[in-house]
């Protein structure tokens, strides 16, 4: 009984032994792993502005070409070619141009445009005409004739009035005066109202060939002022006419 008692003791107390040493060397908890940096911030991306004072210009005048940009490292204007950042130019193109910029940086590239229109320039003034004289225009504009006691125009004067009214229209400041005529026979009063029939009706025409009736005037001198003083139809022919002449 006295060794039972003496083993149990013994293998108790072994076993409080065992327990206190193998309580000493508990394993340690592993120390905590450093955070991981933070990430890299991006490149802010870069802005560029263009614009031009003023938009619209003459030929031969200039205007002013202003830009700027932020957070880029090389700036280029098409036409222009590298240039600062921002800054200032001053150009005067002959045609309407279009200015683009470009900026590029870290962050990555952007660009920019600007107009500037140049106006078309003016016409140039018309020639003034060469004052038509009195010579040249009898050479080219020539009196068509009529029947006895009428005043209606003949075919043979339709190529007369054609070639009266283009001489006309390409002197187009030119004032026209067209005056009616007739032969010796009849009253003074019939004669007067048969040379303005005669008159009119030469305006008539040359309005219906394109010449302006604001530029002609009539009149009639009836029986006065003769052409030829025979006493034949020959003669008579003659004075049986519209005549142009320049109204001055």
């Amino acid at each position: 009984m006295k060794t039972y008692r003496k083993n149990s003791a013994l293998a108790i107390a072994a076993l409080a032994a065992f327990l206190i040493t193998t309580g000493c060397h508990h394993k340690q908890a592993p120390a905590p792993e450093a955070p991981a940096p933070p990430p890299a911030e991006a490149a802010p991306a870069p802005t560029a502005s263009i614009t031009v004072t003023p938009d619209t210009i003459n030929p031969g005048q200039s205007a002013a070409l202003n830009w700027t940009s932020t957070n880029a490292t090389d700036v280029s204007i098409d036409g222009i070619g590298a240039v600062e950042t921002s800054g200032t130019k001053t150009v005067s193109p002959a045609e309407t141009t279009t200015y683009h910029l470009v900026a590029r940086g870290n962050g990555g590239s952007t660009d920019a445009t600007a107009t500037l229109t140049v106006a078309a320039p003016p016409p140039p003034p018309p020639v003034a005409p060469e004052a038509l004289t009195e010579s040249e225009f009898e050479q080219n504009v020539k009196p068509i004739f009529f029947d006895f006691d009428a005043y209606t125009i003949r075919p043979d004067a339709q190529s007369v009035i054609a070639q009266d009214a283009s001489f006309l229209q390409s002197h187009p400041t030119a004032k026209i005066l067209i005056a009616g005529y007739c032969d010796e026979r009849g009253s003074e009063e019939y004669n007067l109202a048969l040379g303005q029939n005669r008159a009119n009706s030469a305006k008539t025409a040359l309005t219906q060939a394109g010449v302006d009736a604001s530029r002609i005037r009539t009149i009639s001198y009836g029986k006065e002022k003769q052409f030829c003083t025979e006493h034949n139809e020959s003669c008579w022919q003659q004075n049986r006419r519209a005549q142009f002449s320049l109204d001055q």
